[in-house]
């Protein structure tokens, strides 16, 4: 055994069939250095203890952020140091269970956009999912994500659109209310439909204050170009939180020729960049390539919230839909599901139906005397 040899990253939330982290055959390695900090994958490494303070741990090819210094602990059982200053834990010491997700702020009081900032200087990894309706959105918001994005992908996932393009002012205010009244945490942010931010300043800030003001959300996204600078610096001026969004911005599908992967690394930085600076709390990075997404997420000093972008970026977004496999078609393949919601309703109104067609419902139970 030797301190080249690594584990495989866990893959949270796999599917039956899918190999976890706990059945890998290699063991976890550590390394240590004097004076400093515990820093993990996002797992529980039950008497992970070391007579010197552990600095980073080595998954992958990958170092994860650290953590706040820790005070020194005993070694673990059949562990060794080697000389090289790496501590080799046996894999008997992993449990299968990942660490609960460390929230932006406490679970008494809302996230803000500063606690994203505050998240991104720590390292802790920011969660956001879109609701459009008030259900989606007090299951999102009780799961303790971060953001819940009232996307105008509304228009493509609930209304059954090509494109995200018909998304009209209406609508977002519409979903917008509905979704805000169900989160009593999460930081809630509405889409600027289109073609509003290419309106001019004003007509921007006047939208943008109707969705703050009508719909009770903390802040608004927009989709743009270093074009669009100067309307985020306007929004922004406005006392209105922008979240900036490049990379693949589906209200421009046309203009790109497609939902492709965006890989002009030049036109990324600036537009990223020039969001930054104009006042965005974060920015969207949408089908960029891992290593454009882990460059502008290290320059900018701002939290990136990645969408097909890899796992560099301070955060990660995914659609409601696609997340509980509730989606009807168009799944992208940068999503991973996490539960079969779309199979369970099929299978129980499948079942009711039958009941119904063979008079098994109503029954005595369902039925007043």
């Amino acid at each position: 055994m030797n301190s080249g040899m690594t584990v495989q990253p866990r893959s949270y939330g796999a599917t039956a069939g899918r190999k976890t982290h706990s059945q890998a055959a290699h063991p976890a390695i550590v390394t240590t250095r004097r004076g400093g900090f515990l820093a993990w994958e996002p797992c529980d490494y039950r008497s992970l203890q070391t007579s010197r303070k552990v600095s980073q741990l080595v998954c992958g090819n990958s170092q994860v952020a650290a953590a706040p210094p820790v005070p020194p602990f005993h070694r673990p059982p059949h562990s060794r140091i080697l000389t090289s200053g790496h501590l080799i834990v046996p894999e008997s010491l992993l449990t299968e269970k990942p660490m609960s997700h460390q929230p932006a702020a406490p679970r008494d009081r809302r996230v803000t956009v500063t606690d994203l900032g505050r998240a991104k200087q720590q390292g802790r990894p920011i969660t956001m999912a879109t609701a459009y309706d008030w259900p989606s959105a007090r299951l999102v918001d009780e799961a303790g994500i971060d953001c819940v994005l009232v996307g105008d992908s509304v228009a493509m996932v609930v209304a059954g659109r090509d494109s995200t393009i018909p998304a009209t002012l209406e609508q977002m205010l519409y979903h917008g209310e509905i979704v805000a009244r169900g989160c009593r945490r999460a930081l809630v942010v509405v889409d600027l439909p289109f073609p509003l931010q290419h309106l001019g300043t004003i007509r921007a800030i006047e939208a943008s204050a109707r969705l703050l003001k009508e719909t009770g959300c903390q802040a608004i996204k927009l989709e743009g170009t270093a074009g669009q600078a100067e309307v985020i610096a306007g929004i922004v001026a406005a006392g209105i939180p922008v979240m900036g969004h490049v990379g693949l911005r589906p209200q421009a599908v046309h203009q790109l020729g497609g939902y492709r992967v965006q890989r002009d690394r030049d036109q990324l930085f600036e537009d990223a960049t020039a969001a930054a600076e104009a006042g965005a709390f974060a920015v969207v990075l949408e089908c960029v390539p891992e290593a454009i997404a882990r460059e502008i997420t290290e320059s900018l000093p701002v939290p990136t919230i990645g969408i097909g972008a890899g796992s560099s970026c301070s955060g990660q977004v995914l659609v409601f839909h696609d997340l509980v496999g509730l989606s009807q078609d168009r799944v992208p393949s940068f999503v991973r599901s996490y539960a079969a919601v779309g199979n369970d309703i099929r299978s129980g109104l499948r079942r009711w139906h039958e009941d119904v067609v063979n008079r098994r419902f109503p029954g005595p139970d369902e039925t007043p005397a």
